[in-house]
């Protein structure tokens, strides 16, 4: 097949730049089949594994052109707004920047060129040309496009009733299939409203003859919306898509992720962790939102008691031993983990961490992510992480007896290590330990503290309600924080800012559990939890209770919510 004057300079310079061997750089030249058009680079893109940007580089000097990564470029404003748009998209080129009496303009074919003086003309600039990815600059020239206008509401009343956009019924057989416009645009629009809400979790559960939609705010599950019943298969399989899961096994429950960038033309940068479940009345779907433009709180941030934080603080700078969080899921304790990290983080100190998923990226940290379908679990994470001398160890979760010997294995031989576990309190978090046949003294020696912690709702600050606390609720107040006064209930009615809830946002509770003489003895003598728990108190743990019960002292949350989110003490 012969190949053109300007083909064949493209495969020279590849050749040139050392992307091309010299037996793959002949094989192109006398390829049989016709590479006009794409065609070439499809060819060495699928074939020879060269990056787009490297062929760009390549035809950018067989042009005598300057290459111009556009996806990288942030075009100024000053630039796209001399050039039309519609001028721009018919020629697939795009305005790059402009510097003094010059613009610049990456064009996607390099025999454009004769556009430059009608640019000119347009702009009153000189026109320095530079050589863009075509499909880069078709992605550049979208972003400046107004978004789809179909709104939640829109797809909501389509599904069974009307789409407005065409004025047609929608059909049964769109309600089933995974792959129609109005189900696609559902899924897409339940997780950009559940986004926008600030919920943490979505919950899609089907009933008997409907399906129920709801969003975890603040903790709380609220009921978003109700749609048919047959809505079901066809909405979980497009959400089984989008998580790479398998559509066609509904028998047992699976885990994916969905990393919703890839769906949606909208500047939402989330991912989603998805777990599947066969229910009495269909598949239900729980989506946990990972929010990528999340950063971490500052640890003052995060609800600690001054006297908690200053203990907290001197405990993560220590050289070695081993830091858990205890408590439910979604009580805070990765966000707390992290926030430790990124106080102790520095040049001198090497950080890995091993998490399932990873929640939050941290610059000047390792991390890795869990895959247990290759046999990538914590426990074999922490063996591979022992031989490459980390200082500081950070493992999502002890699950099970393997990665709890290793993780004290690795308190106990000069690394701080940093966990967490599911026990209601800290105290209980040594039988919790015990019962997965960690030896007592192992405990004891590798455990630094302990920090159980939980969520607690904030009142609104601007619709809160005080008033003078009466009976058991004094009660609970005096024998709490030795105080009892004013405090506040939320407004039932609510106001704008909460949107009517009474409350908004939360603030973390804590029972730190600080390792001491007394307690190293009450371990290692085996005692019961109550009475490890006794004597943490004895040496000035505050516990859950009375922690919520000062939140409450300081206005910052309600009697109501301290009693919902934990117990009083006995």
């Amino acid at each position: 097949m012969a190949l053109g004057r300007f083909q064949t300079s493209i495969i020279n310079n590849l050749r040139m730049l050392r992307y091309l061997e010299p037996e793959q750089h002949a094989a192109v030249m006398e390829h049989p089949t016709d590479l006009s058009g794409d065609a070439l680079d499809k060819l060495l893109e699928t074939e020879y594994n060269i990056s787009p940007f490297k062929i760009l580089v390549a035809k950018a000097r067989a042009a005598g052109m300057v290459p111009c990564n556009v996806a990288r470029c942030h075009p100024d404003t000053e630039a796209m707004d001399r050039v039309p748009a519609e001028f721009c998209k018919e020629n697939r080129l795009v305005p790059v920047s402009t510097v003094g009496n010059h613009v610049a303009i990456a064009f996607s074919n390099p025999f454009s060129l004769h556009l430059i003086d009608q640019i000119q003309g347009m702009t009153g600039h000189k026109v320095v040309g530079l050589l863009g990815n075509e499909k880069d600059i078709l992605g550049k020239l979208r972003k400046d496009e107004p978004e789809e206008r179909v709104e939640f509401s829109d797809v909501v009343e389509a599904i069974g009733v009307e789409f407005a956009e065409v004025g047609k019924k929608v059909s049964e057989a769109e309600l089933e299939d995974e792959e129609s416009a109005p189900i696609i645009q559902l899924a897409n629009r339940i997780i950009e409203d559940a986004f926008k809400c600030g919920s943490s979790d979505i919950h899609i559960e089907p009933w008997e003859k409907e399906v129920v939609v709801r969003y975890r705010v603040d903790g709380v599950c609220q009921e978003k919306l109700r749609l048919p019943g047959k809505v079901s298969g066809a909405l979980v399989a497009r959400l089984k898509i989008m998580s790479n899961l398998d559509i066609a096994e509904r028998r047992i429950p699976q885990d994916g992720r969905i990393i919703f960038k890839h769906f949606t033309k909208k500047n939402i940068n989330i991912d989603l962790r998805v777990s599947t479940a066969p229910l009495n009345y269909g598949e239900g779907v729980v989506m946990r939102i990972l929010d990528k433009e999340k950063s971490t709180l500052p640890m003052t941030a995060l609800g600690f008691s001054e006297a908690n934080l200053a203990r907290y603080r001197e405990v993560i700078r220590q050289p070695y031993g081993m830091i858990l969080h205890c408590g439910p899921t979604g009580s805070g304790k990765s966000m707390t983990l992290y926030s430790a990290l990124n106080e102790i983080n520095s040049p001198d100190m090497v950080i890995r961490t091993a998490e399932d998923p990873i929640e939050y990226t941290l610059a000047g940290i390792n991390q890795m992510q869990m895959n247990r379908q290759i046999g990538l679990t914590f426990a074999a994470a922490l063996r591979s992480f022992l031989r490459q001398d980390p200082d500081i160890i950070l493992v999502g979760e002890i699950r099970d007896q393997e990665t709890a010997n290793i993780a004290v294995e690795a308190a106990l031989t000069g690394h701080l290590l940093l966990s967490t576990l599911h026990t209601n309190d800290a105290p209980g978090t040594i039988a919790r330990l015990t019962d997965m046949e960690i030896e007592p003294f192992m405990i004891s020696s590798s455990i630094l503290c302990v920090c159980a912690q939980r969520l607690m709702r904030r009142v609104c600050k601007k619709c809160r309600m005080p008033y003078e606390p009466e009976g058991r609720e004094a009660m609970l107040l005096e024998r709490a924080t030795g105080w009892t006064g004013r405090i506040y209930k939320a407004n039932p009615k609510g106001c704008n800012v909460c949107q009517g809830l009474g409350y908004k946002g939360r603030v973390g509770i804590h029972e730190l559990m600080v390792t001491s003489e007394d307690l190293v003895h009450g371990i290692n003598k085996e005692l019961e939890t109550a009475e490890l728990k006794k004597i943490a108190m004895a040496g000035g743990m505050r516990t859950l209770h009375h922690d919520s019960m000062d939140k409450v002292r300081e206005g910052v949350s309600t009697i109501e919510e301290a009693l919902t989110t934990v117990p009083p003490d006995l």
